[in-house]
């Protein structure tokens, strides 16, 4: 396995972790409310058979959109499947190859 897929791994992995925490309320939280709020039924129900998800859910439909930064490996960016939102979760690792931060970014 890669570093990049590893590290993929880990930081969808943090995500999960950090939703519902106060290290995640700005942005796991943030993330997931905005688009439970903002993306019509129709999508709930394409992707996860209901119009009323649980969040937990909704974390589990996350996918890699990029990862980049030094060597690929240093910042990734995950959203939702199917191209409906500008705004992602960004894991930043840092030189050790620790995570040192999770940000909802557009």
């Amino acid at each position: 396995m890669s570093v990049i897929q590893e590290r993929a791994i880990l930081a969808l992995d943090a995500i999960k972790s950090a939703f519902g925490t106060d290290a995640g309320a700005d942005s796991v939280d943030l993330f997931i409310e905005h688009h439970l709020d903002e993306l019509p039924n129709s999508y709930w129900v394409e992707h996860l058979s209901s119009g009323d998800p649980q969040p937990s859910a909704v974390l589990g439909l996350l996918v890699l959109r990029d990862s980049w930064g030094e060597d690929d490996a240093e910042n990734f960016d995950f959203t939702l499947p199917g191209d409906v939102t500008d705004y992602v979760l960004s894991v930043h690792f840092d030189e050790s190859g620790q995570i040192d931060g999770i940000a909802m970014e557009s």
